[in-house]
């Protein structure tokens, strides 16, 4: 379903208030959050796809991580997973499902959560995520809407992971390609998540399926703000960029930056498989931090220092905007 059919599906389902939905559907933020009491709010999220690498176990990793992503994103810790599970019973050997499970149950424990169950059908398709509950401080919830003037805009990931999924895919993709996409794509948002909010960070999101450029979109839209991106500044996974230009680019990179392109401003010196990458859809990316100028260059050095090397700052908020606007330069 292009982006463009879900916002028009949700946008005629009736929403009821509730004063304790701190955070729900209205700006398409990461996860929902729901107040229990003055000092603790639940965050829930759920997420699940088909493999975009052979090795199970792998793909349960990267299921996993992409999953919890949303609650880190949130400035939340998940405390609880549940398996969601599609899988051919009759055409795949259940040892492949067990490494599957085996993977983001790794994951899981890396995060400090646990798995309390699951459900599981017999489907076509195989597919594999997770349903996760977190819990954050009501006061500290770090939404996509919140971004101010002068801030800048750290990413914590570099992006391709669609473009070398697609390489994958095809055949193409080399060794070097193929590691480097697992391990991006299987990493936390953990510590990303936990030194961003030592800083005066004003809004974050976590770069998966609507790509870098969907989801900044959605960040200033959030916020009524007009964000600006240096191309050139972005981190990308290697081989992503020589993939790109051999013309392995996701279908779903198309339709983003088409239904993103009344609202993104693309300047003519910026090269077209830059913008390319910018709306590749990626599963399991990085974060999008939205800071206070005089705290961006000590968040880098610390997410740097802590091993996120390829953490960089992309971008700031340049302006206000009603309906919120990107530029690409």
């Amino acid at each position: 379903m292009s982006p463009g059919d879900l916002e028009e599906v949700i946008s005629g389902l009736p929403v009821i208030s509730d004063p304790n939905l701190l955070v729900g559907i209205e700006t398409a933020d990461d996860a929902g959050v729901y107040k229990l009491s003055p000092d603790t709010a639940l965050v829930q999220t759920l997420d699940f796809f088909t493999p975009i690498v052979d090795d199970p176990y792998q793909f349960g990793r990267i299921a996993a991580a992409n999953a919890m992503s949303d609650v880190y994103a949130m400035g939340g810790s998940p405390l609880t997973a549940m398996n969601i599970v599609c899988f051919p019973s009759k055409d795949m050997p259940k040892e492949i499902l067990t490494e599957i499970l085996r993977g983001g149950l790794d994951n899981i424990h890396e995060a400090g959560a646990v798995l309390v169950g699951g459900h599981s059908v017999d489907d076509q398709e195989l597919k594999y995520g997770l349903s996760v509950t977190g819990v954050v401080h009501p006061d500290k919830i770090l939404k996509n809407k919140g971004a101010e003037l002068g801030d800048r805009l750290i990413l914590t990931k570099p992006i391709g992971i669609g473009v070398i999924a697609t390489a994958v895919k095809g055949k193409q993709a080399d060794r070097v390609a193929l590691e480097a996409l697992i391990e991006v794509a299987s990493a936390l948002n953990d510590r990303a998540s936990q030194i961003m909010q030592k800083y005066e960070t004003h809004a974050c999101t976590d770069v998966t399926g609507f790509g870098l450029g969907g989801h900044l979109l959605e960040m200033a839209g959030a916020s009524d703000v007009e964000i600006a991106i240096q191309a050139e500044n972005i981190p990308v996974i290697a081989k992503a960029r020589e993939y790109a230009l051999m013309g392995m680019i996701p279908a779903g990179a198309y339709a983003i930056k088409h239904f993103c392109e009344h609202k993104v401003e693309i300047k003519p010196a910026v090269e077209r498989v830059l913008t390319d990458l910018v709306f590749d859809p990626q599963t399991s990316g990085g974060l999008v931090i939205s800071i206070l100028p005089d705290h961006a260059d000590a968040c880098l050095r610390e997410l740097r220092d802590e091993g996120i090397e390829s953490a960089a700052i992309i971008g700031e908020v340049i302006g206000r905007h009603a309906k919120g606007k990107l530029q690409i330069r």
